[in-house]
């Protein structure tokens, strides 16, 4: 018998991107950031979300993707972690979706770079791909900058 879990989706480059929703802490528009001078390039800057400051981590940054045109504005899907809340930078939020573990399947070979690091594996949806998003290795910027 298959079991469902359930998935925050959002896109990232036309890409489908899923988080676990019990990961999520909530979902909101864009908010004004205040940049982090000598910060790594994903981190986009610090957002005041109702008195707590939280990082805001640029996802096409970090997936080595185009960057978004000046028009458009990101929007926050703030996840918790055991550092506190992080905001990763999305081009527009999805749907909660319910998908059956039977259709899960490992990272595909054909994905190469720094988003085979940070995709755990894909499900296959009647009408795209979703791409699980490894929260943990998506915000470890140190673990990626580090002198090899």
């Amino acid at each position: 018998m298959s079991t469902e879990q359930q998935f925050c989706t959002f896109f990232v480059d036309g890409l489908f991107f899923g988080v676990e929703v019990h990961k999520v802490q909530e979902v909101i528009r864009y908010q004004g950031m205040t940049d982090v001078p000598l910060a790594p390039a994903e981190i986009g800057g610090l957002i005041n979300l109702r008195g707590q400051i939280v990082t805001a981590i640029d996802l096409r940054k970090r997936l080595a993707m185009s960057e978004r045109p000046d028009s458009e504005q990101p929007m926050n899907v703030v996840v918790r972690t055991g550092d506190g809340a992080v905001s990763l930078l999305v081009d527009e939020i999805g749907d909660v979706v319910e998908v059956a573990d039977s259709t899960f399947e490992e990272v595909p070979d054909t994905l190469k770079g720094v988003g085979r690091d940070l995709i755990r594996g894909v499900y296959k949806l009647k009408e795209r791909l979703l791409l699980l998003l490894d929260t943990e290795r998506a915000i470890d910027i140190a673990g990626t900058t580090r002198p090899v």
